[in-house]
């Protein structure tokens, strides 16, 4: 697969024993789903897609190294992506419980 083998790992590492997560191979990617909603996903080159409120996929976006997912050349306002993750702790954590908690907030399926 595309995707980043020890950046997924960490993913799984950050989602250890949090209920409702399953893994599925999405966009060329790894994708972590809470209760059945797509919540992060690990890409190529160590890079992190998360699913967030539109508002704040905008103030993430004023940061270095991350911006709107797009698709077919489309942005998609809820998506984004950061391109490198790489050693950064920190960035990673934060993306990957901000995606948990947007799908955290959705109502139930």
């Amino acid at each position: 697969m595309a995707y980043d083998e020890a950046l997924a790992q960490r993913i799984r590492d950050l989602l250890a024993g949090e209920p409702g997560v399953t893994e599925k191979a999405m966009f060329g990617g790894l994708a972590f789903l809470v209760d059945g909603r797509m919540a992060v996903a690990a890409t190529g080159d160590q890079g992190v897609m998360i699913h967030i409120e539109e508002a704040m996929a905008r103030e993430l976006c004023a940061r270095e190294g991350i911006a709107p997912m797009e698709m077919r050349g489309r942005p998609m306002r809820e998506w984004v992506r950061s391109e490198d993750v790489g050693a950064d702790d920190h960035l990673l954590e934060e993306m990957v419980w901000m995606g948990v908690g947007w799908a955290r907030a959705q109502p139930p399926r």
